[in-house]
């Protein structure tokens, strides 16, 4: 069975991966078990001190996957378990939750981060899958539940209530 998947989106500089960091530290201290997809437009050193799939290890991820157009990179905590079977056991069921960055064209429910200094305009619409926004722009989606950018709590609430709600 695979774990839910909540993909952040949001224009280059708007803080998705330092939001993503935030909530990998959080949702690991209270025991869950969070994996991280990361898509990449061009062509990247993978795993690389100080990269964005790097950073998430470092985080807590206990797997951190990046996806460019023709390229996938898993990175996870050492395996012991090394047949087929239980490596697919492992890497499509093992983790609690998945964040995942980027895929703005990509089926799922989706969380904005917008943030005004980088633009006003979202790159998502609701009919996208978008199911809340992380912003200083409150004008925007006003159906929608609206968070802070730094509201970690809340936007862990809302997260986990989609989980068991």
């Amino acid at each position: 069975m695979s774990p839910p998947v909540f993909i952040f989106v949001g224009h280059s500089g708007s803080g998705k991966t330092m939001l993503i960091e935030k909530l990998l530290r959080e949702l690991s201290s209270r025991g869950l078990r969070v994996a991280t997809i990361k898509h990449a437009h061009h062509k990247v050193a993978l795993d690389t001190s100080g990269k964005d799939s790097w950073r998430y290890k470092q985080a807590g991820a206990v797997m951190s996957m990046l996806v460019t157009s023709d390229e996938l990179q898993l990175v996870a905590d050492a395996v012991d378990r090394r047949e087929p079977e239980q490596l697919a056991q492992r890497f499509l069921g093992e983790a609690d939750l998945v964040l995942a960055e980027g895929f703005s064209h990509a089926a799922g429910d989706k969380i904005e981060v917008l943030r005004c200094e980088c633009s006003a305009t979202p790159r998502c619409v609701v009919e996208d899958g978008l199911i809340a926004v992380v912003t200083d722009v409150e004008e925007v989606y006003p159906q929608l539940p609206h968070f802070a950018l730094d509201d970690i709590n809340g936007i862990i609430r809302f997260l986990l209530d989609r989980l068991t709600g």
